[in-house]
């Protein structure tokens, strides 16, 4: 495989996310991506999504299908070569019996029979089709691509996300608030479950030698998820504190490197509960459709780094000039949404460190 990507290149990225994540880097990571296409050739359009391909094609043929965009994909500042098995976001919903429904560009889970959150007991089956399926393309991909390409691991979602999948969500808010003790229950043998998948994934990834990385676009040498509960947006803090922190911290302790994808404006209540989970490493901001990019958002990113946390997001070019002129670099991961060429790349490294360093 051609993968852009040298020994060096991995040596690099592996030192710097390293020094990232222990506070000794005193610039922000800037990662940019850029497509060089062949004459006479399109960049493919592979559907993102596993389990919309064929149903007859088999794991390694399915890895194939991801070869070509990989190779036309240039990795530029602190980028790095990654295909990440997607088969939807909470994919445990599928391996704890959830219906996964593929539909042209997304992937959906709802239970595939409605029962009382009492009778609920949710085990791990090791012939659950889903479950084989992301184990047989995870362990295909790191043979096929032999430390060339960071294999990540499929969304295993976060807790109440997961257990939504398996009442409706509708059911379980009703649930939080008429049995409590059971959401208790369940969201702890969940959150034993989701280590188990985790582990039984690392398993397969970490002997490649590139570390691990999420969905999302961190990197670590280690042992590293990006954690969530987007059902938490419909949630009080009170109710956040008694059924998510304890999963978040659980995993974290587990964890040598957790974020938090914390999606939309309806999880900023709960954003001192998360500076309060002293494992948890870093938050993710995505501020949700029909409000400013989160570039803009300068006073709540300030608090999670006065809080002790790092941060990513994903912004423009300008919105990445912005956050270093008015906070300054360090403790930042951005993902630059534009795509550029090597020189652009190197043209845009060199004004975003200047800038850095004329704060």
């Amino acid at each position: 495989m051609e993968v852009h990507f040298t020994e060096e290149d991995w040596e690099r990225v592996t030192r710097d996310w390293s020094a990232w994540w222990a506070g000794e880097l005193d610039r922000p990571m800037v990662m940019i991506q850029g497509r060089q296409v062949p004459p006479d050739t399109t960049f493919p359009d592979v559907n993102r999504f596993v389990p919309n391909l064929p149903d007859d094609l088999s794991a390694a043929e399915i890895v194939d299908a991801y070869r070509a965009p990989v190779e036309m994909t240039r990795f530029y500042g602190d980028a790095w070569p990654k295909w990440w098995v997607n088969f939807g976001a909470g994919a445990i919903g599928a391996f704890l019996g959830a219906h996964l429904y593929a539909e042209p560009r997304t992937v959906w889970f709802e239970p595939a029979e409605r029962i009382p959150i009492g009778d609920l007991r949710p085990a791990y089956d090791p012939d659950n089709e889903w479950w084989r399926r992301v184990l047989e393309v995870t362990s295909a991909a790191c043979e096929k691509w032999q430390g060339q390409i960071l294999v990540g691991h499929t969304d295993l979602g976060g807790n109440l996300d997961i257990l939504a999948s398996l009442l409706t969500t509708e059911q379980l808010l009703m649930d939080c608030l008429d049995a409590p003790e059971e959401v208790d229950r369940l969201i702890g043998e969940i959150t034993a479950l989701w280590l188990r998948y985790y582990d039984e994934l690392y398993d397969i990834i970490a002997p490649a030698g590139c570390g691990t990385s999420p969905w999302a676009p961190i990197l670590s040498p280690e042992r590293c998820y990006m954690l969530q509960c987007d059902f938490s947006y419909m949630i009080s803090p009170a109710m956040f504190e008694r059924f998510v922190v304890p999963d978040l911290a659980a995993c974290c302790e587990k964890l040598d490197h957790g974020f938090y994808h914390m999606d939309g404006v309806g999880q900023i209540p709960h954003v001192d509960l998360l500076l309060g989970i002293e494992r948890l490493r870093g938050i993710q901001w995505i501020p949700g459709a029909g409000h400013p990019p989160a570039a803009e958002w300068f006073s709540l990113l300030k608090r999670f780094r006065d809080g002790g946390k790092l941060c990513q997001i994903y912004c423009s070019p300008e919105g990445a000039l912005s956050v270093v002129r008015e906070l300054g670099g360090k403790g930042f991961a951005l993902w630059i949404e534009k795509g550029m060429t090597a020189q652009e790349a190197e043209d845009f490294l060199k004004q975003i460190a200047a800038e850095d360093r004329a704060r």
